[in-house]
């Protein structure tokens, strides 16, 4: 049955992250099996810059706005990406009409905020148990994370894994010129929490790259100046770039996945990491990469692993796979519960946006 699915989230274009590349290849997936999927983000809505992440826009709007919104498009099922403003109006919507609906668990986003601010975990996981445990499930990456929030009192969490797109991420494209090799690669927000320190600090021969936006650059930049500096890049820019390199380091201990370890490897680059939460799942005990406590010696124990060994692994991960974890955790509206379509009435259908 073709269904009509409705996503909100606060993670949009034009940010480049893993929540924004997984929405998008989800959609594609989901209108490719015939489904009708509209998505509601800030681009909709007057917004300001997130604080300390000035790349989100948070959307400043109205209770009725949003509501009218997701009338006109009269969805069978809805889906709640994240925790931002819009995310918690959809889901006190949903509620005040008895609608079921599905969450998504993205991002460690009670450790982001301990290390910012200071703020004890118990009290924001207090705060996303409030949201979470009203959805009918919860969906989280990896069995690791499911179990994690399983741990922490929420109620239905449940595996929604990820893909990639082998059509952009392969091992047969162009690579960037190397002057010294080894190379080894970051990709990512450039970030506190993402520890990119750990990585810049190693003594590893050949060269270091960057690749990644964020509110650390700067210094780092000026602490690190031998290592060569990208900015974001996507798409054949960002696969060419990994093909390039002889091993993705991943320093991050608070992602819950870590989608660019699946890119990597599925250009056939092998990837060095911590044995945290995501790289434990994704790189397990496989041959797609090195985890080892010391992350320097994780980044010359990648070096030997075979690269086509390294792309077999990354070919487990499919968005097709993920999408029909997705649309089996997703729950129809009871029809006595819909609302009468709005129609086009208060949208402009030349941009989208709300009038």
């Amino acid at each position: 049955m073709a269904l009509r699915i409705l996503i909100v989230s606060d993670a949009w274009e034009p940010q480049v992250n893993g929540v924004v590349r997984t929405l998008k290849m989800t959609r594609r997936e989901l209108e490719a099996m015939g489904h009708a999927v509209e998505l509601v983000s800030p681009l909709e809505f007057r917004s300001i810059p997130c604080p300390t992440y000035p790349e989100i826009s948070l959307a400043l709007t109205t209770r009725r706005k949003l509501e009218r919104r997701i009338d006109a498009f009269a969805p069978d099922c809805l889906h709640i990406a994240t925790e931002g403003p819009l995310g918690w109006m959809a889901r006190n919507i949903a509620r005040r009409r008895g609608w079921p609906f599905t969450t998504a668990y993205h991002s460690r986003f009670p450790e982001y905020v301990q290390l910012r601010f200071g703020v004890p975990l118990a009290w924001t996981y207090a705060l996303l148990r409030s949201f979470h445990n009203a959805a009918c499930a919860t969906l989280a990456p990896t069995p690791i994370i499911v179990a994690d929030l399983h741990a922490r009192g929420f109620r239905h969490p449940r595996l929604w894994s990820r893909g990639v797109d082998f059509s952009i991420f392969n091992d047969t494209g162009e690579c960037e010129v190397v002057d010294r090799r080894p190379v080894f690669l970051y990709v990512g927000r450039i970030a506190v929490e993402k520890q990119v320190d750990a990585f810049l600090e190693l003594d590893l021969p050949g060269e270091k790259w960057v690749a990644g936006e964020g509110p650390e650059r700067a210094r780092l930049q000026a602490s690190f100046p031998e290592a060569r500096w990208f900015g974001v890049l996507n798409g054949e820019a960002l696969a060419r770039l990994y093909r390039s390199a002889d091993v993705m380091v991943f320093p991050s201990v608070t992602d819950t996945f870590g989608l660019v370890m699946v890119e990597s490897m599925a250009c056939g680059t092998p990837v060095a990491a911590f044995p945290a939460p995501g790289p434990i799942d994704v790189i397990g005990d496989s041959a797609g990469g090195v985890m080892h406590r010391d992350l320097h010696e994780a980044c010359l124990g990648a070096l030997k692993l075979s690269r086509s060994a390294v792309r077999r692994h990354a070919e487990k991960f499919s968005w097709h796979g993920a999408t029909t974890q997705l649309l089996a955790a997703l729950q129809v509206i009871p029809e006595t519960l819909r609302q009468p379509k709005a129609g086009n009435a208060g949208l402009s259908t030349a941009t989208g946006k709300l009038s």
